[in-house]
């Protein structure tokens, strides 16, 4: 299954690539250079797809529990100060997505969405520690039954040139249900009380909707 937000993309691609191997058929003479090209295409194109994969994530809600928001591994556990919306100190888990994962973002926990808002910015790559600040983003924060509010940051990094992000304030979302997606490599980072129990630890690979980032086991 492959996500909506990929269906142009593949599309193009995969009339581009093809129109490209059978014009090397024509236009290469050698036939290791040709095959080697076709290949090439191929690939590609494996690559494309891949990337905006959409694995089906089914869970039974759990307000006790936060998941994580997307694939990827953690590259940052630590208490920060949240300058945009809480303005006080939070327990920030940093969430890096490679090229390879998969890019969907689903919500973290149920509630009610406070506040969704979109920020333009830089591409600095996705690790570097201001791109939290800098990059390309969008801030979304939901009211959860058990834990207050909580806040999630998708974050542009050197590739992505696009974040898509569905939550709308005011709206009712339910965890594990698709919240957006950034296209072509990327951070997520999520904010959270100070006293929540994190599960999870620096380096660790995770899976969204599947991992239990904090909360009850």
């Amino acid at each position: 299954m492959f996500h909506k937000e990929g269906f142009l993309i593949i599309s193009l691609s995969f009339i581009i690539l093809v129109g490209i191997g059978v014009s090397a058929e024509y236009f290469i003479s050698n036939i290791l250079i040709q095959k080697s090209f076709q290949i090439f295409c191929f690939f590609l194109l494996i690559l494309i797809l891949q990337f905006f994969r959409n694995p089906k994530r089914d869970i039974v809600p759990n307000n006790r529990k936060i998941y994580s928001p997307v694939d990827g591994k953690i590259v940052e556990i630590k208490s920060v100060f949240e300058n945009e919306y809480f303005k006080d100190n939070r327990r920030l888990v940093s969430i890096f997505m490679s090229p390879i994962n998969v890019h969907v973002t689903r919500y973290p926990s149920s509630g009610v969405i406070k506040y969704s808002r979109y920020h333009p910015g830089k591409y600095l790559v996705a690790w570097h520690p201001k791109s939290s600040e800098k990059n390309e983003r969008t801030t979304v924060v939901i009211n959860t039954p058990k834990f207050g509010e909580i806040l999630y940051r998708q974050i542009a990094g050197a590739v992505a040139r696009r974040i898509v992000n569905y939550a709308k304030k005011g709206e009712n979302v339910v965890q594990g249900e698709d919240a957006g997606f950034i296209k072509f490599g990327s951070r997520v980072d999520l904010f959270l009380p100070l006293n929540i129990p994190i599960n999870v630890e620096l380096n660790e690979s995770v899976v969204g909707a599947k991992t239990i980032i904090a909360g009850e086991l």
